[in-house]
């Protein structure tokens, strides 16, 4: 694996090189949040490792700000805190793991592997599948088990954001950023085309997949 990490802790950060350096992988360290900001944002790794607290850009925002400049490499987050909110807060920042320290090195590793099997999935298949719905991003066309689903430009984008990322939770502002960029419409527009997306998609079905968590966003799921 090619590996960027993130961690300003210096023991911390040598450690992990060592280790990772052992096992046959190539990586790169950044002790700041603006340096590993650049570094991945200009080369292609198999995944990142990121610190929570970093100096310069903490590790939430520069995790946010990949995913807005439409980098999708794997993110694995390192936190100090393991509070329910903070794991959250970093799933909603587009990180798609974490671990808490103290860490095993072994853990970290089958993590790390575990997410690069699961880019290279999505990789090699434009279709998105959560459950009997599926959706091809090249023909634009959706499915519920046999039934084909027709649905309006915006809707149908923000069934792509929330099953390119289940069943990860994006927040509103996530989605808001996804379809209208920087400049949304009134507050209302967004549960508006949500409640055609849910209507089209679950009003005919046994089970409902798209799902509202109060105070923090949506999800598409079969769990």
């Amino acid at each position: 694996m090619n590996i960027l990490l993130i961690e300003d802790n210096r023991d911390l950060a040598l450690n992990m090189f060592d280790y990772f350096e052992a096992k046959g992988h190539d990586m790169d360290l950044a002790g700041d949040g603006i340096t590993g900001l650049h570094l991945a944002a200009s080369n292609q790794y198999d995944v990142l490792i990121l610190d929570l607290m970093l100096p310069g850009i903490d590790g939430l925002t520069l995790c946010r700000r990949l995913r807005e400049a439409g980098k999708h490499t794997p993110v694995l987050m390192l936190t100090a805190r393991d509070s329910l909110d903070d794991k959250i807060a970093g799933l909603e920042a587009g990180a798609d793991d974490y671990v808490v320290k103290p860490f095993a090195l072994r853990e970290v590793e089958a993590r790390l592997r575990a997410l690069v099997r699961r880019a290279q999935v999505r990789e090699g298949s434009s279709l998105l599948q959560v459950g009997d719905l599926s959706f091809n991003p090249d023909t634009l066309k959706v499915m519920r088990g046999e039934r084909t689903i027709e649905l309006p430009p915006i809707p149908l984008k923000i069934l792509e954001l929330l099953m390119r990322q289940s069943p990860r939770v994006l927040s509103r502002e996530e989605l808001e950023r996804g379809i209208w960029g920087d400049s949304p419409p009134d507050s209302d527009a967004l549960r508006a085309h949500l409640h055609i997306l849910r209507n089209a998609i679950d009003k005919q079905a046994d089970k409902s997949l798209i799902r509202t968590l109060r105070g923090i966003g949506y999800q598409i799921s079969d769990d």
